[in-house]
């Protein structure tokens, strides 16, 4: 081994809100671990709430004033070095994502990006331990960017998420799995990254609703979402696709597109009380409600009319995280280019910036943040990229690229900034 492959540059959380990018040195591997190099990784509002909570999240030790974790979850990268036990599975250069849900017998519930302190996103390299290869959570990955694999994890989630809706008929009970095909779906609070991913999932799906209805109450989200997507009464795939600001329609104008009939599967993408209660409201009979958000308040509450859930067969289920098989089904359709996810990116950005990307993420508008962890970057908006680059050639040249793609970021777009943005230097990392 080189001098300096040890060393490495990372995000690291030693209390609440205590989040400091810093350089140090990575032990050896042993038998059983793979040393790795990151090259991108997608902030997720799971990492925010980890920062904010500290170690009274679950998934955070306790000692981390001690020995501070690195955070990120949604990563890509190359194997560099591969532990003794390995060497025939997994191979030096592979392409890799990991599934953080590892679920690893015997031990508190830990997470690489929450509990450990050698395995994050936000970091260069990284040690990946045996509980992540044990539980067969280390998954190759074969395409040709990174940024689209970094997105494999929460597409997994939403694999997961439409997996676990279920339909029954009363004379049989036996529960049918998985969305009503043909049938009406809302996703409330949609237009987000989540949202928008989930409506792309779902058109490149087997088992396809006939009727997708998006809302939103924010109007630019919602025009964005509707140049990415067919507008109203337009069909993609057999598909109908509706976007709707519900500040100006109300729950019945929105039941009028079904007809009359309610929705069959509602998703819930933002945890606010009266969502979850308008999901109870736009339901059809037998209609699955899934609380797909997540909230920080361990308290959260909201209304349900239970007349509907006894008379109208309505239910209730939450989805979070998904397993190794969501997130290779999620690989399988990155890799084979069935799906692209780069419509839930809206910034991207280099190691340099993540500390105070992660503490602010809820008050930067857009979708998803992408981090170059390699690079020193500032997180930039796409839409800004015009605007940047009348001082900086390399946000001038991106923006010509993405033109080319009504504004989504692309392979070209990553090639060119990997080909041309400062590097950190070795290990050294610039403020």
């Amino acid at each position: 081994m080189k001098d300096g492959v040890m060393n490495t540059t990372g995000l690291r959380l030693y209390g609440k809100n205590d989040l400091r990018v810093e350089s140090f040195e990575l032990p050896e591997i042993g038998e059983d671990e793979i040393l790795a190099e990151v090259e991108t990784n997608s902030i997720c509002m799971s990492s925010y709430k980890a920062v904010v909570q500290g170690s009274a999240h679950k998934r955070v030790p306790e000692n981390i004033a001690e020995s501070p974790v690195l955070i990120g979850h949604e990563l890509c990268g190359t194997i560099i070095k591969v532990g003794k036990k390995y060497q025939n599975k997994f191979k030096e250069g592979m392409k890799y994502t990991i599934q953080p849900a590892i679920n690893y017998p015997g031990k508190e519930p830990e997470a690489p990006g929450y509990s450990f302190q050698y395995i994050g996103g936000n970091a260069t390299r990284i040690i990946i331990p045996k509980e992540v290869l044990e539980m067969d959570c280390l998954i190759p990955c074969y395409g040709d960017t990174f940024y689209k694999v970094s997105l494999a994890e929460p597409v997994a989630c939403l694999v997961a998420a439409f997996k676990e809706q279920f339909h029954y008929d009363r004379n049989q009970y036996v529960h049918k799995m998985g969305i009503e095909e043909d049938g009406n779906l809302a996703i409330l609070g949609g237009c987000g990254p989540m949202g928008l991913a989930a409506v792309d999932v779902l058109l490149n799906s087997e088992r396809k609703p006939k009727l997708i209805v998006v809302t939103d109450v924010d109007q630019n989200r919602i025009e964005r979402a509707r140049k990415l997507f067919p507008t109203k009464k337009s069909k993609v795939k057999g598909v109908e696709v509706l976007f709707i600001n519900t500040t100006k329609y109300s729950n019945q104008e929105i039941l009028k597109e079904t007809d009359g009939k309610g929705f069959d599967d509602v998703f819930v993408f933002v945890p606010i009380k009266s969502l979850v209660q308008q999901a109870g409201e736009l339901m059809a009979i037998g209609g699955c409600l899934n609380f797909f958000a997540g909230p920080s308040d361990k308290n959260f509450t909201s209304e349900i009319n239970f007349y509907n859930v006894h008379y109208n067969r309505h239910h209730i289920i939450g989805s979070a995280g998904s397993n190794s098989d969501d997130l290779r089904e999620a690989v399988k359709l990155i890799d084979e280019n069935i799906f692209d996810p780069a419509i839930m990116i809206s910034h991207i950005g280099g190691l340099n910036c993540t500390a105070e990307t992660v503490k602010n993420l809820p008050k930067i508008p857009g979708g998803k943040k992408l981090i170059y962890t390699q690079y020193s970057l500032p997180l930039t908006a796409l839409d800004d990229f015009e605007s940047v680059g009348k001082t900086n050639s390399l946000f001038a040249d991106l923006a010509k690229i993405i033109e080319k793609t009504n504004g989504v970021w692309s392979k070209e777009a990553e090639k060119h900034l990997m080909a041309n943005a400062e590097k950190i230097n070795g290990n050294k990392f610039y403020k």
